[in-house]
């Protein structure tokens, strides 16, 4: 954006909000599809690792070994699932300030909220970020959040319908 012409304070313009997420450390991982899903297998096998231990304190289970393996599996997958609902989240956010037509913005923090009307120009720039690299980012992690929510839920299932 133009500086002089552009009222919205530099870290507040969505190409530079743009930016700063790609740079983030979390919020990289979505860019390639196997990155993040390397990442989210880590984080569900540390949780497994976590949720293994806890459930071991259950008299309950010493009786039912498999069932104990099964509801730490399923459970630890809330880890992968509340991560990719958040990196969802960001880049949601950054998605719709990318395509709107209009850029919200407060100066000075203290709830002073103005709104900028974006030029034609800017506006065709922020949309092909958007289109070209934020919608594939979104659409990888809503494939990726629709596998992890149909494994829990059918873990959930299992549970609900089945004796062991």
């Amino acid at each position: 954006m133009n500086e002089s012409k552009c009222p919205v304070p530099r870290e507040q313009q969505p190409t530079n909000e743009f930016i700063e997420l790609s740079k983030s450390i979390i919020f990289s991982w979505p860019k390639t599809k196997k990155s993040l899903i390397f990442v989210l297998i880590k984080f569900w096998l540390g949780a497994f690792l976590l949720f293994l231990i806890i459930s071991s304190g259950s008299v309950y289970f010493e009786t039912y070994i498999l069932k104990y393996i099964l509801i730490s599996f399923f459970s630890s997958l809330s880890i992968p699932l509340l991560i990719s609902i958040r990196l969802y989240l960001g880049w949601n956010h950054v998605f719709k300030r990318l395509t709107s037509e209009r850029v919200e913005y407060e100066e000075s923090g203290w709830y002073d909220g103005q709104v900028w009307i974006k030029p034609l120009v800017l506006k065709e720039k922020e949309s092909l970020i958007a289109i070209n690299e934020v919608k594939p980012i979104l659409k990888n992690l809503i494939q990726i959040f629709s596998i992890i929510t149909t494994l829990a839920l059918s873990g959930i299932l299992i549970f609900q319908y089945k004796n062991f």
